[in-house]
């Protein structure tokens, strides 16, 4: 299985959804007790948030797209972006990374839309 990376932090509760959502639908397709294997690069919440208020949207991107870099050196063979509202930075990351970015939906809403 393949190394997934996780751009997080934009919220704790995003973060969590997208990690526990991942792991649930890997579950469900491997059975037993398989999980994701997972890296995952947390952002500084309120830093993002800044940026969204002063709509400083490149220096998001550029905080994002150091995140990506980062998970990119330490084995990440794809990134999620666990927020919806930062997709706007989206061509920032794939910019700086050479891996694939999924960035939406989240998985319990695809999970969802398969309903």
């Amino acid at each position: 299985m393949k190394i997934l990376g996780i751009i997080g932090g934009m919220s704790p509760e995003s973060t969590a959804t997208y990690y526990t959502e991942i792991n649930r639908l890997v579950n469900q397709k491997k059975g037993g007790n398989i999980s994701a294997p997972i890296v995952m690069v947390s952002v500084e919440f309120e830093e993002i948030v800044q940026c969204q208020k002063q709509s400083e949207w490149q220096r998001a991107g550029e905080i994002l797209a150091e995140a990506g870099k980062k998970l990119e050196m330490i084995g990440a063979e794809g990134i999620v972006l666990a927020t919806n509202t930062m997709h706007k930075v989206a061509p920032q990351i794939e910019q700086a990374i050479s891996c694939l970015l999924y960035t939406s939906p989240s998985p319990r809403d695809r999970t969802r839309s398969r309903m």
